[in-house]
């Protein structure tokens, strides 16, 4: 078995994923044309791989089948997979067909999520605290007398807490009691509680490339088979999506569909109809990350929760404080049906028994003002997000960042692919970003780099000065990947 990546590439043409040539021909398509039309094929395809649009271990149509897909001779796609195959990018077995895979590129970084502070950290996407916490906080410690008579053991919660939650999903447009409401110890807890109650091993689980890697680490630790869908600052390709769910039927799905970490991205009403009609086609439950649902920067209505769709129960919505108010108030939660929030009790108490009171009554308070809270994040993040984009439009104008809605966070598209590199390089610049591989699930995405924006506006522009001379150092002095990573 070859290995690539540190990843497994499958060499039997049934542990592999499928694309027919009329949907590669589509995607293809994007791709500016070339000649010779064979090199315009391969690197399309190359920059699909790089870019997580096209899984790894996706086996690739026939060469007859994407020829007539596209309008060329069969000679000409021959010719694209010689050179997928020279550089890298595909393997090929006589009666077994052919599969992407990864060239090594060679690098390495650093986590990205640890704060540091000897750099200006563009990696950690955590703002300060909204205005009102330490009141908040000295309010709570007042109410705590309530509550020191008792254990202060709540498995489900805090009453008070779980009943603002379940308020706050009444005001998005989705009806909910507080029986629904399992608070945690932060979005990271619940995700990892869900898929531990979800998952068994050998399962397929569908996830978005790039995605929240932490999330992707718990369902690898439950040693489930992941399977991905490309999505971009520009959404999902749901017809993608769609044969996702229709080849793989996976048990589980992770999305993230309201301002997409890292890309931004922001999925319809329609589109979250489709995504929920799909899934209970295929029998998948659908966890999803509304961490910064509460976000949005832009002017505009919203759309209602995935959950509003679901009609029986497979849908668990997973939210935190964090974001919107504060990092250090460690408190997050799953929406799910009643029995679920059981057997999610039930699996907490092989890890803690409770969420911290003090933290949960502030939180309390806090979200009795959550609209006044959100317009003034809001604000904050608008003014972050024109600051940076404006510095690197002026000091680094070959870069493509996103321009999200909502969010934390740029997902930004470099000229070449030295995400790993110059990451590396920006450290010893005193500054701390976030390589596109951190957030792919098998080493793609070196064309990106993602920013957060919530540092205060002089900082973020001094750290696009500092990442310009990196910039600078990584194109003079580059890293050169193996597998000619350089398309």
């Amino acid at each position: 078995m070859a290995k690539q990546n540190g990843h497994r590439a499958e060499r039997s043409g049934g542990g592999t994923r499928r694309i027919n040539g009329r949907l590669l021909a589509r995607l293809i398509g994007e791709a500016p044309v070339e000649r010779p039309y064979y090199l315009a094929i391969a690197r399309s395809v190359s920059g699909l791989v790089l870019d997580g649009r096209v899984p790894t271990n996706t086996r690739l149509p026939a060469e007859r089948d994407l020829a007539a897909a596209l309008g060329v001779s069969r000679n000409t796609v021959t010719a694209a997979y010689a050179w997928l195959r020279d550089n890298r990018f595909l393997e090929s077995r006589q009666g077994a067909g052919s599969w992407t895979v990864l060239p090594d590129s060679g690098t390495s970084e650093p986590s990205p999520f640890i704060p540091t502070a000897e750099h200006i950290d563009l990696g950690v996407a955590a703002p300060p605290a909204v205005e009102g916490l330490r009141a908040a906080a000295f309010q709570a410690a007042e109410r705590l007398s309530a509550h020191v008579g008792g254990l202060g053991y709540y498995p489900y919660g805090l009453p008070e807490l779980r009943h603002a939650i379940a308020r706050r999903y009444v005001e998005r447009g989705l009806p909910t009691t507080p029986e629904q409401i399992f608070v945690t110890n932060g979005s990271q807890q619940g995700v990892a509680l869900a898929v531990d109650m979800l998952l068994q091993s050998g399962d397929e689980v569908l996830v978005e490339s790039p995605t929240y890697p932490h999330a992707l680490d718990a369902i690898r630790q439950a040693g489930a088979r992941v399977r991905t869908v490309g999505v971009t600052p520009q959404g999902w390709d749901m017809e993608y999506l769609v044969d996702a769910f229709r080849q793989w039927k996976p048990g589980l799905a992770y999305l993230i569909p309201d301002f997409q970490n890292p890309t931004g991205a922001l999925m319809d009403d329609d589109e979250r109809r489709i995504l929920v009609r799909e899934a209970r086609r295929a029998g998948t439950h659908l966890i999803i990350d509304e961490s910064v649902a509460e976000l949005a920067i832009d002017s505009g209505d919203l759309p209602a929760p995935v959950a509003a769709h679901d009609t029986d129960g497979r849908v668990l919505t997973v939210g935190s404080v964090a974001k919107l108010l504060w990092g250090g108030l460690r408190v997050g939660w799953v929406r799910t049906t009643p029995p679920m929030v059981a057997r999610l009790m039930a699996i907490r108490q092989r890890f803690d028994l409770a969420g911290a009171v003090m933290d949960q009554l502030t939180a309390t308070h806090l979200l009795a003002d959550v609209l006044r809270i959100r317009a003034e994040r809001s604000r904050q993040l608008r003014r972050n997000r024109d600051v940076l984009l404006r510095a690197l439009r002026e000091r680094l104008p070959d870069w493509r960042p996103s321009v999200p809605g909502g969010g934390l966070v740029l997902w930004t598209t470099l000229p070449h692919p030295v995400a790993s590199a110059l990451a590396t390089a920006s450290v010893r610049h005193g500054v701390h970003p976030a390589a596109g591989p951190v957030f792919g699930a098998d080493g793609t995405l070196e064309r990106y780099l993602r920013l957060a924006y919530t540092q205060p506006p002089d900082v973020l522009t001094d750290a696009v000065e500092r990442l310009a001379t990196a910039y600078t150092e990584t194109l003079v002095h580059p890293v050169q990947p193996r597998g000619q990573l350089y398309v």
